[in-house]
């Protein structure tokens, strides 16, 4: 009898880690950002947590978008309004993987598995015509460009179209 409840107890607890571990494509931005960063980092720096936590909060002052928006869950910048940076920073000095680490903070934040890249468009096949103004704003703004006294939606499409060549290069079509 006593094995029988040894044996559902740990069967119960096999359940519960694989229910916890993330599954493909759960906590993208987590990952990605995590492997973007680690990857600046220096030998010396991955050892220690408080390097590694300092040199964290000078990359996220360089993020935009989603990046942005899990540097400021994790408490990487000014306006953070709590942090947990040690979550990262100790398990990242250990050389823990990202999707690790990125478990881990699920469990302390929610949140921060919530966080979804935007689907990029695919500017030499799709029709800007067809596109809404939030999206030829959102191709604007992904370039760091301005569309000054763009009223009307054909304003907008002018402008991607003009700048296109500077962001995009020239077009592979004549191979």
């Amino acid at each position: 009898m006593c094995k029988l409840n040894v044996f559902h107890l740990l069967f119960a607890a096999v359940l519960l880690h694989v229910a916890a571990a993330l599954k493909e494509g759960e906590c993208e931005v987590c990952v990605k950002t995590l492997d973007k960063f680690a990857a600046t980092l220096s030998d010396n720096v991955k050892k220690d947590h408080k390097l590694i936590e300092s040199e964290f909060k000078k990359f996220c002052k360089g993020t935009k978008n989603k990046e942005n928006r899990f540097c400021y869950y994790l408490g990487g910048l000014e306006e953070s309004a709590t942090g947990i940076l040690g979550e990262m920073s100790k398990p990242l000095s250990w050389s823990m993987p990202s999707d690790k680490i990125c478990e881990k903070l699920r469990k302390k934040d929610a949140q921060i598995c919530d966080l979804r890249f935007d689907k990029q468009i695919d500017l030499n096949n799709v029709d800007l015509k067809k596109l809404k103004v939030r999206d030829l704003k959102k191709i604007l703004n992904d370039w760091d460009e301005v569309c000054d006294g763009c009223i009307e939606k054909t304003d907008f499409i002018n402008r991607i179209e003009e700048l296109k060549p500077k962001y995009m290069g020239s077009s592979r079509s004549d191979l």
